[in-house]
């Protein structure tokens, strides 16, 4: 039994559900990111935005993990701090066989923990034991590809679309294909790192557990655009790097720190979702705009955040000027409102960006770009000769006054 109801046109959630459900949980790395909610799925009603993207294509539309037959009860949930790590926890409902309960509810629990890295989403299942006896419980990952373009999602209609070819699957996973009318060819490949039975695009698994046992198993979603494949790693290898770039980025920043506790927590969140919104773009230290309708390079909105952390971090605006000044149009084109000279505004890589059904491929509608551009490239030079006389490294602010 579904858990969220449609009644005309509103929406009820049984009394069986986590309140917390409809909350979501948003993870980026360059230009992936996945919108789930609190427990870690991707559900459709009502949720359209949820889901797993790639270059403006959502590559994973449907992702629903149950124990026993039954959704798990959510527990908690919780983003790390550096927001590289999703962190779910659940329990079992009452599993029941032959007409009585086998498995009572909250003997078991599953710990799921998910990151993105390099156009893939690595997800790691633990299911823990806490009864007396040994038993055996079955998992299954119920998942689904639409392969729609992100403007689709946001409510866009399409005369017609290309064509999404039968999935194949084995042992280690499913495969969901789609020849998109731009000539690219898309796949979602999921894998798991023990056999499983794919049966109607669910991934069924077996767990045998001991009393106070656990079971762990890990999946990894690749997003492949065009035959691309990129490199695959175990989801502990996956960690272990996502961490280390994040570190890597905040040591850039300026350290501040207060006698004010909810003060430096602001202030550490705002640099964590600062250093998100940079990790993994192709363009270096380029802000996206934001997730889940802007995660790519738009003109203003990279300007104006440079512009507020130029004292706090210089590279956003370095980053910034490079790459708008690589983009600046050199012709006339009406279609993109381009003009010799003018700062981009938008760009996107997805279908129906490539197929001129939306113009912003590369898009140069903006008013205030370009003068903002000229403001921010004084300004980073101010900063600059400011720094060569008065050097920065290592950078350390003190609001102890």
């Amino acid at each position: 039994m579904e858990d969220v109801i449609r009644f005309h046109d509103q929406f009820y959630i049984l009394a069986t559900s986590a309140l917390a459900r409809d909350q979501n949980r948003v993870l980026k790395h360059g230009k992936t990111f996945g919108v789930f909610d609190r427990s870690g799925d991707i559900e459709g009603a009502g949720l359209t935005e949820q889901g797993l993207f790639h270059e403006g294509t959502r590559f994973l539309s449907k992702l629903s993990v149950t124990l026993g037959g039954e959704r798990p009860l959510l527990l908690s949930s919780s983003l790390r701090q550096d927001n590289a790590i999703l962190t779910a926890h659940l329990s079992n409902r009452d599993i029941h066989r032959d007409g009585r309960i086998a498995v009572p509810q909250g003997s078991l629990h599953l710990s799921r923990s998910k990151l993105l890295w390099q156009g893939a989403c690595y997800e790691e299942l633990k299911v823990f034991n806490y009864g007396r006896e040994p038993l055996r419980v079955g998992l299954a990952v119920q998942v689904q590809s639409d392969f729609a373009d992100i403007f689709e999602v946001r409510g866009t209609a399409r005369s017609r679309r290309g064509e999404l070819l039968p999935a194949a699957s084995d042992s280690s996973g499913i495969i969901f294909s789609y020849e998109g009318l731009d000539g690219v060819l898309r796949r979602t490949r999921i894998a798991s790192s023990r056999p499983c039975r794919p049966l109607n695009s669910t991934l069924e698994f077996d767990l045998d557990l001991e009393p106070k046992g656990e079971s762990v198993l890990s999946l990894c979603v690749v997003c492949e655009l065009g035959g691309d494949s990129p490199k695959t790693w175990s989801y502990s290898g996956a960690a272990a790097v996502a961490g280390s770039e994040l570190q890597a980025l905040s040591r850039e920043s300026v350290s501040i720190h207060s006698p004010n506790d909810r003060f430096n927590e602001w202030v550490q969140r705002s640099l964590a979702d600062l250093d998100m919104m940079v990790a993994g773009n192709p363009e270096a230290w380029y802000p996206y705009a934001g997730v889940p309708w802007f995660n790519t390079v738009f003109g203003r909105d990279g300007i104006i955040t440079a512009l507020e952390c130029l004292w706090a971090n210089p590279c956003f605006a370095k980053g910034v000027l490079n790459y708008l000044a690589s983009m600046q149009a050199r012709e006339h084109s009406p279609e993109r409102d381009a003009e010799p000279g003018k700062i981009v505004h938008e760009t996107r890589r997805g279908e129906m960006a490539a197929l001129g059904e939306v113009p912003f491929a590369c898009y140069y509608g903006s008013v205030d770009a370009t003068p903002l551009f000229v403001l921010l490239a004084g300004a980073y030079y101010e900063r600059a000769q400011f720094r060569a006389h008065r050097p920065l490294e290592p950078c350390h602010q003190d609001l102890r006054r």
